[in-house]
C-alpha cells in the first residue's frame, strides 16, 4: 500500500513538472502540431496552417470570436461557471449537446489534448486551463487560440482560414469576414465561410453585430 502511494506521488509530481515545462515552452514557442492535426494527417487530409502573431492579426478577428464564443473572456479566470450551468440545464432538456467552454478551455484542449468528452479529458483540460491563465495571460491565450482553432477541413488558424476563404491573410479582415470565420468554428468540417447559407449565414450576421458591441463595451480590453 505504501509503495503504491509513493508511486502515485512520484507519478503526480512528474506529471505536474512536465506539464509546467510544456506550458512554459508554449508561452514563447508556437505549438508545432496538435493531436487534431495528427488525426488529419492519419486520415490523409493534410494540414494547412500559417502562424501569424497576434499583433499582426486584424483586431476584428479577436472581437468576433469573443462575440461568438466567450463574451466574458476578459473578465473570467479561465472558467465561466454561469455559462457551464446554463449549458448543463439546456443539455438536460435533450436535443443537440452544447458546451459552456471558454476560449481559454478550448485553447488548452487544442494545444495539449484531444477532441471529445469524458471526465478524464475534462479534468486535464481544467488543469491546463489554470496553467495557461496564470503562465500565458490573455493575449497569448488568444494568439494561440486564433492560430490553432480548426477553421476548415484540414485548415488551422484564422490566417490559413482567411487565405482559404477570402484569398488574403488575416492582417486585413472586414468585420463580416471575421464573423464568417468565427461562425464556422463550432463545426469547421461542415460549415462554409465563403457563401454561407441558412443558419451559418444568420449566425455570422449576429456575430458581426455583436462584435461591434464587444468593441464599444471594451469586452476586448485585456487584449489591448
Amino acid at each position: 500500500m505504501l509503495r503504491a502511494i509513493k508511486f502515485i506521488g512520484r507519478l503526480s509530481f512528474l506529471f505536474v513538472g512536465i506539464s509546467l515545462i510544456w506550458v512554459f515552452i508554449y508561452r514563447f514557442v508556437p505549438p508545432p502540431v496538435t493531436v487534431t492535426m495528427l488525426g488529419d494527417l492519419v486520415a490523409g487530409r493534410g494540414i494547412n496552417k500559417d502562424w501569424m502573431s497576434f499583433d499582426d492579426i486584424d483586431p476584428v478577428m479577436a472581437r468576433a470570436v469573443i462575440a461568438a464564443e466567450d463574451a466574458k473572456f476578459c473578465q473570467h479566470h479561465g472558467f465561466d461557471f454561469a455559462a457551464i450551468q446554463k449549458a448543463m440545464r439546456r443539455n438536460a432538456k435533450g436535443g443537440r449537446i452544447r458546451g459552456g467552454s471558454t476560449i481559454s478551455q478550448q485553447t488548452a484542449k487544442n494545444a495539449f489534448l484531444w477532441q471529445g468528452g469524458g471526465y478524464f479529458r475534462k479534468g486535464l483540460e481544467a488543469w491546463f486551463t489554470l496553467l495557461i491563465e496564470n503562465v500565458w495571460g490573455k493575449r497569448r491565450i488568444m494568439e494561440v487560440y486564433l492560430n490553432l482553432a480548426e477553421t476548415g477541413l484540414g485548415t488551422y488558424g484564422v490566417n490559413a482560414g482567411a487565405q482559404r476563404y477570402f484569398g488574403h491573410d488575416a492582417s486585413n479582415l472586414t468585420r463580416e469576414e471575421a464573423a464568417r470565420i468565427a461562425a464556422v468554428l463550432p463545426l469547421p468540417k461542415k460549415r462554409e465561410a465563403v457563401r454561407p447559407t441558412g443558419y451559418t449565414k444568420r449566425y455570422s450576421r449576429k456575430i458581426a453585430a455583436r462584435s461591434g458591441v464587444v468593441r464599444r463595451s471594451g469586452l476586448d480590453s485585456c487584449l489591448n
